[in-house]
C-alpha cells in the first residue's frame, strides 16, 4: 500500500480553506445574480401596473372626453408599486403652462394629457428625468408609446 495510512485520511487545513473559498465565491455570484433578477422583476411589475392604469385612463378618456382627475376615479388609487409607494398621476386638464409636467433631457414634456409613473426603488422623484432622484423611476412617456426606466428613456 502506498499513500497515507488509514489513520491519516482526511483533508488538510489548506484543502478545507480552498473549498470554503470556492463556496464563498460561488455564493457571492449567486446572490448578486438573484438580486439582479429581483430588481428586473420589480421593474417589470411596475411596467405592467402602469400599462393597466394607462388602459383604464384611456377607457375613461374615451367615455368622458378627457383624462380622469385622479387615480381614484379609475379605481387604482390604492395600488402600490413593487417598492411600496403609490403610483404618481397628474392630469394636465386645467394646467396653466408646462411647469408641472415631467420633462426629458431637452426639457420638453414627455406626455400631452397626463403623467403617470412609479418613483422607483428610492421612493424619490423630480420633474426633469435627468435628476438623480428620477433615474430609477418607471415612467409612461410619449403618451403610452414608452413604458420603462427613466434612465433608459
Amino acid at each position: 500500500m502506498t499513500g497515507r495510512p488509514s489513520s491519516m485520511c482526511g483533508l488538510t487545513l489548506i484543502e478545507m480553506l480552498v473549498a470554503i473559498g470556492v463556496c464563498g465565491v460561488l455564493a457571492a455570484i449567486a446572490i448578486s445574480s438573484f438580486r439582479s433578477y429581483a430588481v428586473k422583476g420589480k421593474i417589470a411589475t411596475a411596467e405592467s401596473d402602469i400599462m393597466a392604469i394607462a388602459t383604464a385612463i384611456g377607457q375613461y378618456t374615451t367615455l368622458n372626453g378627457g383624462p380622469p382627475p385622479d387615480l381614484a376615479t379609475v379605481n387604482f388609487d390604492k395600488l402600490l408599486d413593487p417598492w411600496g409607494n403609490p403610483y404618481v398621476y397628474q392630469s394636465f386638464t386645467g394646467l396653466n403652462g408646462k411647469g408641472k409636467m415631467r420633462k426629458d433631457k431637452s426639457l420638453n414634456p414627455i406626455n400631452t394629457q397626463y403623467d403617470l409613473y412609479s418613483m422607483g426603488a428610492d421612493g424619490q422623484s423630480k420633474m426633469p428625468l435627468t435628476a438623480p432622484e428620477s433615474k430609477d423611476d418607471v415612467i409612461l412617456a410619449y403618451d403610452g408609446n414608452y413604458i420603462g426606466l427613466a434612465s433608459d428613456f
